[in-house]
């Protein structure tokens, strides 16, 4: 048989599937850094053209015998992020990829996930792992204890004593002899910091806290995730970490699994500097129960070794405005405000978990560092990152940015109030899932609610409630929207959304909108034309589709099918921002956000397996609030 004739025939004898790439391969599985409450994974595969492979997933606790089906992972693959400015061009790599929500604490869990395709799957299509979810880090039992105490102190001491966190710390001395000590402190040891204002004299030579000239806690010991190093309040009165003015107060970059629990931090520019990208950075940091006054910045590493951060419970407040709302931008409209805080928490690296924080008074509040295309080891992604349940109030940007993000951001639960620029940020994300899941937005007078700039992909947005605009100035891809509430404020001249997609495949229903009155337009549409999975020469600039409503948004798009109009009187006590008062402070302790029962947001949801599984009634809800579900607890727990 001729060479040419037997191609012919294996061609012809092969499925259509095949053939066409369509039919999906696995690969490599990856699961990421467990978070106190999340599992993530990545599985990569070649093959699937029409995208249509899927992964269900199920968990159970082991020992248990009955499954809990979790989200399946998102189809992800092709996206383009890219921005010529910086000459960045990323192309996300094809996988399916997500996240097990809302889990305990400290317990193990049996992980399922099962592969499928019309098209046939080439190899093994089942995955079943064992992980364990981390414990909230806490000092080790048998650890020594030393006690700290401020200069000047004249009560009774318990032993053994040292005067200053630096002598107990490395046993330092004063001048030149502050680094040459010799005794360090140990993994599991706890430093009791006793009650006192502890302000370096750092124009002194020979300071008395062993600090001199740079003001600097420089921390390089290493503890264990089962033996940390805590230094933490011993109870007897506050204590206070005075920056003095210094830049920087502790340095932690090469000091790995440090609890600092009960203290407060003031008078500085950088509280925490945990990490420089491309030089180094800590694992295993905790800040939690303290309260931040009068600082730039509270946390950061922008290090892509950086591990495992916890950051919970802390009250910060930066140097910004604090009686109106002043924004950075357009100065003319809002008055422009100086950069007198940056941003409160920044990380970079993977499994890091931000809660339960209230923050006001800063540029941004929480920040994944934007750092540019991410590295290619799996394992020093910014993946598994959690932010939830924090209280946010009075920011002169933006309330959370996911920027930079790759795999499996998660920010759920949060209150957000008073953003002059933007709400919630993805500038860039790398491929996603990126889930914005119950938070709560209120007044973004600039108008962009969703700042999705410089082409993010893999966005999944459930179950909030945004009080203001959405009008991305630039496209993103693979975004699916669910359950939702936007309304508008009547801002004039303002549509309500605009949704700029490079992906044909985006979707939006069972969402609820509250159109601007006295607006022709509520909705500007673009969209690769039919047949035609992406587009990114697409212009934002002049190529929108105007749609008058939502029925005209069905009509021509085929979305929100199930889609409903909403007012503000669904709520309990929420009524609209005044437009004509950009610089107003809202406080959110005078909102009511749950809904009435016999509203039309009632019951108008669509079951999300993994993300509403305990609604009630008929279906799940729109918003942030389930009828008859728990109090949401935002901010430090009491």
């Amino acid at each position: 048989m001729k060479p040419l004739t037997l191609i012919l025939m294996v061609i012809y004898l092969l499925p259509p599937a095949l053939i066409a790439g369509n039919a999906v391969t696995p690969g490599d599985f990856h699961v990421e850094r467990p978070t106190l409450i999340c599992l993530g994974f990545e599985w990569k595969i070649s093959g699937d053209d029409n995208r249509n492979a899927q992964v269900a997933v199920s968990y159970r606790k082991s020992g248990e015998t009955q499954w809990k089906s979790g989200p399946p992972l998102l189809r992800i693959g092709d996206e383009r992020v890219f921005n010529e400015d910086v000459y960045m061009d990323y192309t996300v790599p094809r996988m399916l990829a997500g996240s097990i929500l809302d889990l305990q604490p400290d317990t193990e869990y049996e992980c399922r996930l099962v592969m499928s395709d019309p098209d046939s799957v080439n190899g093994q299509s089942e995955q079943t792992v064992t992980v364990r979810t981390r414990s909230v880090p806490e000092a080790c039992k048998d650890g020594r204890v030393l006690h700290v105490y401020p200069p000047g102190w004249e009560d009774a001491k318990e032993q053994p004593a040292f005067t200053g966190l630096m002598k107990a710390y490395q046993g330092a001395g004063g001048g030149d002899w502050a680094v040459v000590a010799e005794r360090k402190v140990r993994p599991g040891d706890v430093i009791m910091i006793h009650a006192g204002r502890y302000k370096s004299e750092r124009q002194m030579y020979s300071d008395p806290l062993s600090l001199d000239f740079h003001g600097t806690y420089l921390l390089t010991a290493k503890g264990t995730p089962e033996q940390p190093i805590t230094i933490r309040a011993a109870g007897d009165g506050e204590v206070i970490f005075d920056g003095a003015g210094c830049y920087n107060l502790f340095n932690v970059m090469a000091a790995d699994w440090h609890i600092f629990e009960g203290l407060t931090f003031q008078n500085t520019d950088v509280t925490f500097q945990a990490g420089i990208k491309e030089v180094a950075g800590c694992k295993g940091l905790a800040v939690k129960n303290c309260f931040f006054e009068d600082v730039g910045i509270a946390v950061t590493t922008q290090y892509d070794g950086s591990t495992d951060f916890y950051i919970a419970d802390n009250t910060i407040f930066g140097r910004d405005e604090r009686h109106r709302l002043v924004g950075w931008y357009a100065p003319g409209v809002y008055g422009a405000s100086a950069l007198n805080s940056y941003y409160a928490v920044k990380v970079y690296g993977s499994g890091h978990v931000i809660c339960h924080n209230y923050f006001a008074y800063f540029h941004d509040a929480v920040c994944v560092c934007t750092h540019g295309s991410p590295p290619v080891e799996t394992s020093r992604q910014p993946s598994a990152i959690d932010i939830y349940n924090n209280d946010i109030h009075l920011m002169t940007d933006d309330f959370i940015e996911a920027d930079g993000g790759v795999h499996n951001i998660r920010i759920m639960r949060n209150r957000c109030f008073n953003a002059a620029q933007c709400g919630l940020s993805a500038q860039p994300v790398f491929g996603g899932p990126a889930y914005f899941i119950r938070n709560i937005m209120y007044h973004v007078p600039w108008g962009l609610a969703f700042k999705f700039k410089v082409k993010p992909a893999g966005l999944l947005v459930y179950h909030n409630t945004i009080i203001a605009e959405s009008r991305s100035p630039e496209t993103f891809s693979n975004a699916h929207f669910r359950n939702n509430l936007f309304l508008g404020t009547d801002a004039p001249g303002r549509e309500l959304w605009r949704f700029p997609l490079a992906t044909s495949y985006s979707t939006w229903d069972y969402n609820g909108y509250r159109p601007n009155l006295g607006t022709d337009t509520q909705f500007l549409w673009l969209a690769p034309q039919e047949g035609t999975l992406m587009d990114y020469s697409l212009d934002t600039e002049g190529e929108f589709t105007p749609l008058a409503d939502l029925d005209a948004l069905r009509r021509t798009t085929g979305q929100e099918l199930h889609g409903k109009m909403v007012n503000y009187d669904i709520f309990t006590d929420v009524s609209r921002p005044d437009h004509s008062k950009p610089r107003a402070v809202y406080n959110a302790e005078n909102f009511d956000f749950s809904l009435k029962h016999s509203s039309v947001a009632v019951d108008a949801g669509v079951h999300l397996p993994g993300i509403n599984d305990g609604y009630s009634g008929r279906a799940p809800d729109l918003g942030t609030l389930e009828v008859g579900s728990d109090k949401i607890e935002y901010g430090p727990r009491k």
